[in-house]
């Protein structure tokens, strides 16, 4: 076989692939120092932005793995990969939020308190 069949699969660029992890790597890293320092260095920003900024951080850095590392694109496999991963976010937000959604609720559906039992017993 000659190199033009080679071409027409792609060739593999090592040094390219390389600096790819790299580029990567760097951004995880970085996406992690900046909520780390914000939370370490005791700057008061309130407990939302706080959180913001770390629910942020953390979902750049899903995407930046994604793509750097797993190489999950709309490309490949004819858009399956994305398609799939697409359907698994929407699944994680569906079960974060309702279990978020239930943690908020759940002290309307607890038991009665100590002090409401010892009412309700001497009521006449």
């Amino acid at each position: 076989m000659s190199s033009s069949a080679h071409d027409t699969h792609g060739s593999f660029d090592a040094r390219g692939a390389y600096i790819n992890y790299l580029v990567g790597f760097a951004l995880s890293v970085f996406l992690t120092l900046v909520p780390f320092g914000l939370v370490m260095s005791g700057i008061e920003i309130g407990l939302g932005w706080a959180l913001a900024v770390i629910f942020l951080f953390g979902a750049a850095q899903i995407i930046v793995h994604v793509h750097y590392f797993l190489h999950v694109t709309g490309k490949a496999e004819s858009g399956w990969q994305a398609m799939s991963l697409i359907f698994t976010a929407i699944l994680l937000v569906i079960v974060l939020s309702g279990s978020i959604w239930v943690m908020f609720h759940l002290e309307q559906n607890m038991m009665p308190a100590h002090e409401q039992i010892e009412r309700v017993r001497n009521l006449p």
